[in-house]
């Protein structure tokens, strides 16, 4: 008999990019974000620190070329580090998604990332993935396949799934 953990969720895990942006590095924010998604029960599957090469910026961008804010966006996530992370569990793109709050961090809620940690565009705090085929893209521009780690953790299949 399969465990109630196993009832489909091989059907619904979901990998999302998540990306913080200069200001949640410069701030210290690193451990805070990483920490509520881990808390959420997702799992972290790749990570990085890195200063954001341009080409890399235009392509996760790519979508909103042409649109009135994407050259200060570029600009603004040239300025400084970047963490980019592969997050994945059951429907992780819309629970990121909810736990990061609305693109304005003035019309966010208390209790999410931007919510908490924002006041202004374009300093957001992070970039997540909107949906799936978003999620490969972007995943992509950061992340070789051979770079993604997926797991399992024991009290969550357990308790949580």
């Amino acid at each position: 008999m399969d465990s109630p953990s196993r009832w489909g969720q091989e059907r619904l895990k979901e990998r999302s990019l998540l990306m913080l942006k200069p200001e949640a590095v410069m701030r210290g924010l690193i451990g805070n974000i990483i920490t509520r998604v881990e808390n959420k029960g997702l799992n972290v599957t790749a990570l990085k620190l890195l200063k954001l090469p341009r080409e890399k910026a235009e392509a996760l961008y790519a979508p909103h070329k042409g649109k009135a804010f994407y050259d200060d966006l570029i600009r603004h996530v040239l300025s400084g580090p970047v963490v980019a992370a592969v997050v994945e569990g059951p429907h992780a793109i819309s629970h990121l998604r909810r736990m990061i709050g609305s693109t304005d961090p003035a019309e966010s809620a208390v209790g999410t990332v931007r919510g908490d940690f924002g006041l202004i565009l374009p300093k957001n705090v992070v970039h997540a993935s909107d949906s799936a085929e978003s999620a490969e893209r972007e995943i992509g521009i950061f992340f070789e396949e051979d770079e993604l780690v997926s797991y399992e953790k024991p009290t969550e299949s357990m308790y949580l799934l």
